[in-house]
Order: structure tokens, then C-alpha cells, then sequence
């Protein structure tokens, strides 16, 4: 009995997936070896954002994705991403932009030859924002007659009486993106002490969630304590190497002369405040929502394929994340 327990709970263990948030689908070398070594089959691709155009402020479609390569391997996972000033519109046409929402998604597959049985909607809505969101996530279910998921974020889990919980048949609680970004000493990306806050709710979720967590960083470009940006694929080790930069604590770099890098121009006296989630970050969120779940996660999703941010990592790193649910 105990050998069949314990084989049992060991294929339990939730899958591996990545999202993949480029405009272009194509996997560089890295990228397709950490797909087999961790025999992923799932992708969840941003097929387009839906935004207010510039002119007519009305929804649009923002940078569809486009494949350049053959996806048959995979179980593709559509995700829209939805600004949430879309869904504070007034009296929006819910049922059309629905409508639309659909038929991009169906027009992407079928040059793409995919065939996917789930849609994801990724919006972080809000007190204010939360009927048309609901409603619309209605219709989306109505429409597409597909399996519906959600990105869940943690204040909608401790407040969900309030914010409510979408029509949806799964949420995906995304674990970073903690705090505001700002010229502190703080991770807005990833804080314990924050989450902390949280995690306590997450028995009392009526819906079940499967877990996204970061595996990319970024800096953010500081000048006269104003933030003027988030400069992303910012490598910290490349940074210590450049003569115009010196690193004057472990997360801060200061201009010592005004250059531009990457197409960014850097003045004098900026600073770099480098955010980044080390291994043992990832391993710590793993602990705490291992230890505060209500049920078990189907899956980890990571945040994002992308060669940088997989350089960054030991290659047995995903595997063992999801060692310890």
C-alpha cells in the first residue's frame, strides 16, 4: 500500500509551462533545450493585448503574435492581455469586443494550424473596473465554448468578496509584481514580507489556482530619485564590467559618465537599482505556497521564456521549484 501511495503522489507533482511574451514566436537554442529538459508541452503565448487606440479610444488589438515556428508539439494556451482602463470604459460594447476577442484568437490559430482547448484572460481589474470584467469574461465562456482560465492577482484573493471571483474553470495566481516601482532599496518584483500578507487567504479561495513566478528582472533608470523607466535585459554582471557604471551597493549602480546603452540615454549621476529573483527566491515562493495552498497546483507556469532570463538560472532549476509541491 505504501509503495502505491507513494508512486501515487509522486506523478502528482504539477507539470512545468512557460509563458511566452514576444511578438515573434521563435525559440532560440536555449530556449528549446529548456523545453525538452523539462519536457514541457504547455505554452501559454500573449497573442495580443487589447488597448484604448490613441484616436478613437476604442478597444484594440496591440502587436498580435507572430509564429515562426511549428507548434504541433505543444498544447498552446492563448492569452489575452487586457489593460484595465479598457474595462473602466462606460457602457463599453462588452458582447462586441468579446466577439472580436474571439475571432483574432480563431483567425491566429487557424494560419498557425493550433488547435487549443483553452483561452486564458489576463486583466488586473479592479473595484471599479470589476463588471465589465465579469461580464465580459462571460461572454468570452459563452462564445468560445472553450475552457476559461484567469490570472488571479493576491489582493483579489484576500479581498475576492469584494472583487469577486471571474466565471472561470481555473486561475493562475500571478506570485510577483509585488510592490510599486520606485526609487526605494525594495523588490517590486518579489517580496516575502509582502506576500506574507497574502498567503494566509489563499485556504479560503473559492477557485482552484495553479501558480505563475518570475524568473525575469529588469532595472529601473532613476534620476533625481524620479523613476524614468524600467530598462528590461539589463545584465548586472555586464554592468560591472562597464567603465560608465560602478555598482555602490548590491542592487544600485550609479553613471559615472553620461552614455547611452542599449538606445537609452543614462546622464550622469543616475542610478540603476537592478531587480532580480535569485534561486533561492524562487525556492522560498515554492515553500510558502506549498505551505499555504488549498489544493495542490496542476501546474508551475514561469514567467518568461526568454534566453536572457534563462541564462540566468541553473538548467535543474524548474524542476526543482516544483519539487516542493
Amino acid at each position: 500500500m505504501f509503495v502505491l501511495l507513494s508512486a501515487c503522489s509522486k506523478n502528482d507533482k504539477p507539470i512545468i509551462a512557460f509563458y511566452y511574451w514576444k511578438t515573434n514566436l521563435k525559440f532560440s537554442e536555449t530556449e528549446r533545450i529548456t523545453l525538452k529538459d523539462n519536457d514541457v508541452r504547455r505554452l501559454y503565448v500573449r497573442y495580443f493585448d487589447i488597448g484604448l487606440h490613441p484616436q478613437t479610444q476604442k478597444p484594440f488589438p496591440i502587436s498580435p503574435v507572430h509564429f515562426y515556428e511549428n507548434m504541433q508539439g505543444f498544447e498552446i494556451v492563448p492569452v489575452v492581455f487586457i489593460q484595465n482602463k479598457v474595462m473602466l470604459e462606460k457602457n463599453p460594447d462588452i458582447e462586441d469586443l468579446a466577439k472580436k476577442t474571439i475571432h483574432l484568437i480563431t483567425e491566429i490559430n487557424k494560419k498557425n494550424k493550433i488547435n487549443c482547448t483553452e483561452i486564458q484572460i489576463d486583466c488586473d481589474w479592479t473595484l471599479n473596473s470589476k463588471d465589465n470584467y465579469l461580464k465580459f469574461i462571460e461572454q468570452i465562456k459563452k462564445l468560445s465554448q472553450k475552457k476559461l482560465s484567469a490570472t488571479i492577482r493576491l489582493h483579489q484573493v484576500k479581498y475576492f468578496k469584494k472583487t469577486k471571483i471571474p466565471n472561470v474553470d481555473n486561475g493562475v495566481l500571478m506570485f510577483y509584481n509585488m510592490g510599486s516601482i520606485a526609487p526605494d532599496s525594495l523588490n517590486s518584483i518579489y517580496s516575502r514580507k509582502i506576500s506574507e500578507k497574502y498567503l494566509k487567504s489563499l485556504k479560503k479561495y473559492p477557485l482552484h489556482l495553479d501558480y505563475a513566478l518570475p524568473v525575469y528582472s529588469w532595472a529601473i533608470h532613476i534620476r533625481n530619485q524620479k523613476v524614468l523607466g524600467l530598462r528590461s535585459k539589463l545584465n548586472v554582471s555586464e554592468l560591472k564590467k562597464d567603465k560608465n557604471f560602478e555598482q555602490i551597493t548590491p542592487i544600485f549602480f550609479r553613471v559615472k559618465q553620461s552614455n547611452y546603452k542599449n538606445g537609452v540615454y543614462y546622464q550622469e549621476n543616475d542610478l540603476l537599482k537592478t531587480e532580480t529573483i535569485s534561486p533561492e527566491d524562487l525556492k522560498e515562493m515554492a515553500e510558502d505556497l506549498s505551505d499555504n495552498k488549498a489544493q495542490s497546483p496542476k501546474e508551475i507556469i514561469f514567467y518568461d521564456l526568454d534566453e536572457f532570463n534563462l541564462n540566468n538560472y541553473e538548467k535543474n532549476i524548474f524542476k526543482q521549484v516544483v519539487s516542493w509541491f
